[in-house]
């Protein structure tokens, strides 16, 4: 433990714990906006708000390279396959009725549980650890990215195949059906 890190307390923040802070409260509230609201593009756009907060917090943990993957896959790609998929399935622009399924307590208990486990672990686990921001990055790229692609590969590309499956299932419901329907008389038939 450093020396600027024995006198570090609660009530003497830096900078850099202030942003975080600021940081984390506007990618909750983006968070909350995202599951409240009742227009699908809305939606999907303050979803964009709050996974670039992700990746702001990520820069200010001085991990760059996991920012940058956040920007590009996430904010990148998922969300515009979203908005694609509200596109290509003629999704409702405006307020949509039926995005409301009625299990709101149900969802607000299971979101509240799953918080609360969450922070108990998290705090559970790292309860006497602080890291000091100000001194060098722990990890390099070299090592995270080593990580990522000897361990993870396998999800990484279930994961692209499963976007392309959402795209293609995108595709194939916004196109109109088959079957032929009957023609419509033109005027003449219709006046005999």
């Amino acid at each position: 433990m450093t020396l600027a890190a024995a006198g570090h307390g609660f009530l003497s923040p830096t900078g850099v714990e202030i942003a975080f802070v600021l940081v984390g409260i506007v990618t909750f509230g983006a968070a909350i906006v995202t599951v409240t609201t009742r227009q699908l593009v809305h939606a999907a756009l303050w979803l964009v708000v709050a996974l670039g907060g992700i990746a702001v917090e990520y820069l200010l943990l001085t991990a760059e390279f996991i920012a940058w993957v956040q920007v590009l896959i996430y904010v990148g790609s998922v969300v515009v396959l979203l908005l694609f998929g509200l596109m290509l399935t003629k999704a409702p622009i405006g307020r949509s009725p039926d995005a409301d399924s009625g299990n709101r307590w149900a969802a607000l208990a299971v979101a509240v549980a799953s918080a609360a486990a969450l922070v108990w672990v998290v705090v559970d686990a790292f309860r006497t650890t602080w890291v000091d921001l100000d001194g060098p990055a722990e990890g390099s790229t070299k090592v995270t990215g080593e990580a990522l692609f000897q361990n993870w590969v396998l999800p990484f590309e279930a994961l692209s195949v499963l976007l392309l499956a959402a795209l293609v299932g995108a595709i194939v419901l916004s196109r109109k059906n088959a079957t032929p329907s009957a023609p419509e008389p033109s005027d003449k038939e219709r006046q005999r």
